[in-house]
C-alpha cells in the first residue's frame, strides 16, 4: 500500500508547511515595536464613535457612530491617566474614560527583553482601543462629544493590593458620575464601574456600553490556515462565534441575549467586554468609513430617580488566552483559544499537557511525554495498519497473476480481486482506516502546540532556551531529518518507477530543510514522534515475522 506511504508524506509536508507559515506570521522577521512611550496627553475623539442606538423614543437617541475626517486619532488634546499594575501598563484618556493603551507586562516581545507586548495602542495606523461610556435617553457620551472627566492624579501604581482609579464628571444640573477602573493583583481583567448620583430634579436614564475598536488594515494572514484576527462574541444560545472584519462589513451584528460578551482576538491574546451576566444585553458591531471595526455591548436601561444613586458595572479583559482564567470570567470566553472543529480533542490534550508540565516543570519535557502517551495510545491502530499493509504486500504475487490473466478487463479484474480479498480475509482499506482514526489526534495536538500561549517563550534544556523559535544550532532539525531517513529505510520500497523511488529517497532531505526554520518545540515533537514510530515499527515487524508474515 504505497499510496498510504505517499499519503502520510504528503500530509506531513502539508502540515509542516502550515506550521512554517504560522511561525513566520508570529516569529518571522518583522519590525519590533518597543513599549510605547506616550505623550502625557492622549488621543481625542471629539465626535465619539458610539454604539448605534436602540432606544425607541426620540429623546436622546444616539445616531450611528461616525469619525470626523479632520480629526487625527493621534493628536493629543487631553490628559491621560497612567496606571501600572503587576500585569498591565495602561493609559486611560480622561476624555470619555477610554483605555487607549495596554501593555502586557509579563509578556515581552522577545524573550528576555525589558519591553512589553502592546495589545491596545492609540497609533492611527494600528489603532486598537477599548471604549466605554453611558448612552441612552440622558446620555453623557454622544456624537457631539464625550465627558471630560476630572482626576486627582495622573499616575497610579499598584502596591500589592487592589488598585482603584476614579474619574469624576459633573453635569450642569447636578448629576455626578464617577467612573472607576478597578485593578486586581495577578489579573488581566479590569472591573469598570459607574456610580451615578442624580442631584438634579429630574429622573435620569442611562445605558452603559463597551466596545473594542480596531483598525481593519493588516487583518490578512496565511491563505491556508490563518491565525485569526477579528471579532468574536457569545450569546446564551451560542457559547462562541467568530465575527470577522469581513462579516462586520457585510452585516452588522445585532444580538439580544442574557449575559454574553464581545471581544477582539489575535494569536495568543484577546480583549473582551463582559457585561453583567444576569442582565439582558445587546451585542452589536459597526464599521466606520471602512477603516475601523468595532464590536461591543449595550446594557439594559437603568433609571436613576432624583436624589438617588445607582452603580453600573462591567468587566474589561486585556491579556493572554489563558483558558483557566478566561473560563472563570464568562461562559465560553475560554473558547477564544480556537482549536477549530477538533476543540473537543484539543482541550483534553492541552489539559494533559498542562498537567504533565506542572509535574516536570518544563514544557519541552511535557511535549516529549505527551507525544509518548499519544503514540502509545495509538499503538494498536498503528499495529493494525502495518499488519494490513503487510498482508497486502503478501498478496502482490497473486495480484500480478490476476493482472496477467485478465489484462485490461477491469470488471473481471475487480471481481477477481474482491473474491481473493474475501478468501484471504484481507480488507484492502484495513491500512487506511486506522490512519484516518489517528489523523484527528495528530491535528488536534498540532493546534494545541500552535494556539496555546503557555508555549510562547518556554525554554527547554541546554542551548534551546525558547521553544517558540528555531533551534539556534540546528541540532533538532538534523536529528529529525536523520530519523526520517531511517524510517524511510526501515519501510519496504515496492515502487517500481525509478523517478518515484528517487523522490521517496530524497523526501527526508527536503523535509529537513523545512525543519531548519521551524520553532524548536514543533521540531522536538516530530523528532520524538519519529523515534517512537521507529521503535514501534521494529516491534511490529518482529512480531509479524514470528507469525510467518512477510514484513518487508
Amino acid at each position: 500500500m504505497e499510496s498510504q506511504r505517499s499519503f502520510l508524506i504528503i500530509g506531513l509536508a502539508l502540515v509542516s508547511f502550515l506550521l512554517w507559515q504560522e511561525w513566520q506570521n508570529d516569529y518571522g522577521p518583522q519590525p519590533v515595536q518597543p513599549t510605547q512611550v506616550v505623550d502625557p496627553t492622549p488621543l481625542s475623539t471629539p465626535s465619539a464613535d458610539l454604539p448605534p442606538s436602540t432606544i425607541t423614543d426620540d429623546s436622546g437617541d444616539v445616531p450611528e457612530s461616525t469619525i470626523v475626517e479632520s480629526a487625527n486619532p493621534t493628536t493629543p488634546t487631553n490628559s491621560v491617566v497612567h496606571v501600572v499594575s503587576d500585569t498591565l501598563d495602561v493609559l486611560i484618556d480622561t476624555r470619555g474614560g477610554d483605555v487607549v493603551s495596554a501593555n502586557l507586562r509579563k509578556f515581552p516581545i522577545t524573550q528576555g527583553s525589558n519591553d512589553s507586548y502592546s495589545l491596545l495602542r492609540p497609533d492611527a495606523v494600528n489603532l486598537y482601543i477599548a471604549q466605554s461610556g453611558l448612552v441612552g435617553r440622558d446620555a453623557i457620551d454622544t456624537k457631539k462629544g464625550r465627558p471630560a472627566y476630572v482626576v486627582s492624579q495622573q499616575e497610579y501604581v499598584m502596591e500589592n493590593a487592589e488598585l482603584v482609579v476614579p474619574l469624576k464628571w459633573t453635569s450642569a444640573d447636578g448629576v455626578v458620575v464617577t467612573k472607576r477602573f478597578i485593578f486586581t493583583p495577578g489579573h488581566h481583567e479590569v472591573k469598570v464601574e459607574y456610580e451615578v448620583v442624580n442631584g438634579s430634579s429630574q429622573p435620569k436614564q442611562y445605558q452603559q456600553y463597551g466596545q473594542l475598536k480596531q483598525a481593519i488594515e493588516g487583518a490578512e494572514s496565511s491563505m491556508f490556515m490563518p491565525t485569526y484576527r477579528g471579532g468574536a462574541f457569545s450569546t446564551q444560545d451560542d457559547r462562541y462565534s467568530k465575527f470577522s472584519f469581513d462579516d462586520m462589513e457585510d452585516e452588522k451584528l445585532n444580538e439580544t441575549t442574557v449575559g454574553g460578551w464581545a471581544g477582539m482576538l489575535e494569536h495568543y491574546f484577546v480583549s473582551a467586554w463582559v457585561p453583567p451576566q444576569e442582565d439582558t444585553n445587546q451585542l452589536y458591531s459597526t464599521v466606520v468609513q471602512a477603516r475601523y471595526a468595532a464590536i461591543g455591548f449595550k446594557g439594559a436601561p437603568v433609571e436613576v430617580a432624583p436624589g438617588d444613586s445607582v452603580t453600573i458595572t462591567s468587566t474589561l479583559y486585556m491579556g493572554p488566552k489563558d483558558q483557566d482564567s478566561l473560563a472563570k470570567i464568562a461562559r465560553g470566553l475560554d473558547l477564544t483559544v480556537d482549536y477549530g472543529i477538533l476543540w473537543w480533542i484539543s482541550q483534553p490534550l492541552f489539559s494533559l499537557l498542562q498537567f504533565i508540565q506542572s509535574i516536570v516543570i518544563n514544557w519541552g519535557l511535557a511535549i516529549i511525554i505527551i507525544t509518548i502517551i499519544v503514540k502509545g495510545a495509538m499503538y494498536p491502530l498503528t499495529k493494525k495498519q502495518y499488519e494490513s499493509m503487510a498482508k497486502m504486500r503478501n498478496l502482490a504475487p497473486k495480484m500480478a497473476q490476476l493482472k496477467e490473466r485478465f489484462g485490461d478487463d477491469r470488471q473481471k479484474m475487480s471481481q477477481a480481486m474482491m473474491e481473493m480479498y474475501k478468501k484471504e480475509k484481507v480488507n484492502p482499506m484495513g491500512g487506511c482506516f486506522p490512519l484516518l482514526l489517528q489523523m484527528p489526534i495528530f491535528l488536534a495536538l498540532y493546534w494545541v502546540l500552535l494556539e496555546s500561549v503557555e508555549l510562547r517563550h518556554a525554554d527547554f534544556i541546554f542551548w534551546i532556551t525558547d521553544l517558540s523559535v528555531k533551534d539556534p544550532y540546528f541540532v533538532l532539525p538534523v536529528l529529525t531529518g536523520l530519523s526520517m531517513f531511517l524510517l524511510q529505510k526501515l519501510q519496504p520500497m515496492t515502487i517500481q518507477d525509478p523517478m518515484q523511488q528517487k523522490i521517496m529517497q530524497w523526501m527526508p532531505v527536503a523535509m529537513s530543510l523545512f525543519f531548519f526554520i521551524f520553532p524548536a518545540g514543533l521540531v522536538l515533537y516530530w523528532l520524538i514522534s519519529n523515534v517512537i514510530t521507529l521503535v514501534q515499527a521494529k516491534i511490529i515487524y518482529s512480531s509479524m515475522e514470528k507469525r510467518g508474515l512477510k514484513a518487508k
